[in-house]
């Protein structure tokens, strides 16, 4: 039986980015799962309403393996995932994959943390440990990031390098868990209390270095 993963790109005025990106993600999947035959890569587009038109953009692409979910309005990045993971579980999915749809996050980079999720629950693509980088920022930016998410480890105790990363794989039964307990944040601290909720849930958690680029459209 095939292992099955949904991609899960939640997008608001995308249009600069959308076809380029599925372009790219799509040769990817294709190249991995001929490798791979025992993995079926889908992927959902979680938009919000985007007035510039990302939604249309993105279906007249005609990717393969690809499904949309228009919501009503702009409501955040929690929502928009958490709406992702109830489709897919609907679906029966083993494995839930969070990606940005700006080209800040590589498809190529999609095998390491596949890979990984075959040994964890929730494997966090990192940018601040050894083998990870961001590409196109000052380095005010960078220093307020590590900064932000080292105090919010510190603060939280927990220990990992990159708790805003937008990046990972969690698989069925720890996204079954956190539906039921209830994530409240919203924002970019959504990715924070996920990662907390799961450590208290005893999930198995580990990090992947990832490149991270600054988006250059829209």
């Amino acid at each position: 039986m095939k292992k099955r993963f949904l991609i899960c790109l939640p997008t608001y005025n995308e249009a600069a980015n959308i076809v380029d990106f599925l372009s790219q993600l799509q040769r990817e999947i294709e190249t991995y799962c001929r490798e791979n035959p025992d993995l079926e890569i889908d992927i959902l587009n979680i938009d919000d309403n985007s007035p510039d038109g990302t939604a249309k953009l993105a279906l007249g692409c005609q990717t393969r393996n690809f499904y949309q979910v228009i919501r009503e309005k702009k409501e955040g990045l929690g929502p928009a995932y958490l709406a992702g993971f109830k489709w897919g579980l609907d679906r029966e999915y083993d494995f839930y994959i969070e990606m940005d749809a700006d080209g800040s996050h590589h498809p190529d980079e999609l095998r390491p943390l596949i890979s990984a999720s075959e040994s964890f629950d929730l494997v966090l693509g990192t940018r601040w440990m050894p083998g990870g980088s961001v590409h196109n920022w000052p380095i005010n930016r960078r220093l307020i990031s590590k900064l932000g998410t080292g105090y919010a480890a510190r603060a939280l105790k927990l220990p990992f390098k990159d708790l805003t990363s937008g990046f990972r794989v969690l698989d069925k039964d720890l996204v079954k868990s956190l539906l039921e307990i209830g994530i409240r944040s919203k924002g970019y601290g959504f990715q924070v209390e996920m990662v907390l909720r799961a450590r208290e849930l005893g999930a198995a958690i580990t990090q992947v270095p990832i490149t991270f680029t600054e988006r250059t459209k829209g």
